[in-house]
């Protein structure tokens, strides 16, 4: 049986998960102790997540113990030197109580809902420069309308949004595809550009053929950025002279201001140029493609709906972020 309990000094709803056995109705677990192991996990403290749920330190083991004496299995191990650690069937069941607390959030944005209230915790994943020039005009436009809403922001690589997707750490993420394990929806498509020195011998081109790049150290980013690159190349019939390899694209156009090498970046990425850096177009044409991801768009919450309802309206249309040097015309 499922009990459902309402506070209203208690934002989450309590549940607790019962059985009857020989005469007796047991307490399994409930809301407060997976939300307790989550937190235990997510921030490697006990203290850390005592105060965050407002529990003592010795309520906090207590529960913990009780969880793990119910469940009979141990979740967490102490070690001097690596601190707390999830056992490995901890790190399966965590997976799980994820999932469960993502229902129980459903179940209070629905009831939410039905009063007409809009309420609810969106988890956002994002590599940076989505997170830099995508999300915060989305969260902006949620928190003015809807400022009942919670959001979390976690950056990282476009490899590490997908494994907080797959781990239920983030309930949506904005990747480069392809990926077969989620559901997605493409959220902006960006043009990828030439970027040069100013003094380099192809600056005089309009356009550049990467038929003109076969011969020149190249520069590319990581997390996403190689598939298309190798794609044009490999259209232009050019071979691709990868010289440096790195993960942000403001190391990439600090090494591409100092002459080091030619490098083929997303439009993004080249809204704030340093002085020194010119981008020029290339041919043939190449994009990026940047899509919303979640692990179910047919179980995804209301307010994740809202989320990617918000960011498509705001991302339609003409491209609205176009480096400033082609909006200027000036080649």
């Amino acid at each position: 049986m499922f009990y459902f309990h309402t506070n209203d000094t208690v934002k989450p709803v309590i549940i607790e998960m019962n059985y009857y056995y020989k005469g007796h109705t047991k307490t399994v677990m409930n809301n407060t102790q997976i939300r307790l192991f989550v937190s235990i996990a997510e921030s490697g403290s006990f203290t850390k997540a005592g105060l965050d749920m407002n529990m003592t330190q010795p309520a906090v083991s207590r529960a913990i113990s009780a969880l793990e004496a119910e469940l009979a299995v141990k979740l967490l191990l102490r070690d001097r030197r690596s601190g707390l650690m999830l056992t490995d069937i901890g790190k399966r069941i965590l997976v799980i109580f994820r999932e469960i607390l993502i229902g129980y959030d459903k179940v209070e944005q629905e009831i939410s809902a039905e009063k007409g209230l809009e309420k609810g915790l969106i988890r956002i994943g994002a590599f940076p420069v989505a997170s830099a020039h995508l999300v915060p005009k989305i969260i902006r436009s949620i928190a003015s309308s809807y400022p009942e809403i919670e959001i979390r922001l976690y950056e990282g690589t476009v490899a590490e949004v997908k494994e907080w997707l797959e781990a239920r750490i983030i309930d949506v993420g904005l990747i480069i595809p392809p990926d077969g394990d989620f559901d997605f929806v493409p959220l902006f498509r960006e043009k990828l550009y030439a970027v040069l020195q100013d003094d380099h011998p192809l600056r005089h081109k309009a356009v550049i053929c990467v038929k003109d790049l076969e011969d020149e150290p190249m520069l590319i980013c990581r997390s996403g950025y190689e598939p298309p690159v190798v794609d044009l190349f490999q259209r232009g019939g050019s071979k691709l002279n990868v010289k440096y390899e790195v993960s942000s694209y403001l190391t990439a156009l600090n090494m591409v201001k100092e002459g080091l090498a030619v490098g083929v970046m997303s439009q993004l990425s080249l809204l704030s140029l340093p002085p020194g850096v010119i981008i020029r177009e290339l041919a043939p044409d190449a994009y990026r493609d940047i899509h919303l991801a979640v692990n179910s768009l047919a179980e995804a919450s209301i307010a994740v709906r809202l989320f990617i309802e918000t960011a498509l309206r705001l991302t339609a249309g003409p491209d609205t972020a176009v480096p400033p040097v082609i909006q200027a015309g000036q080649m």
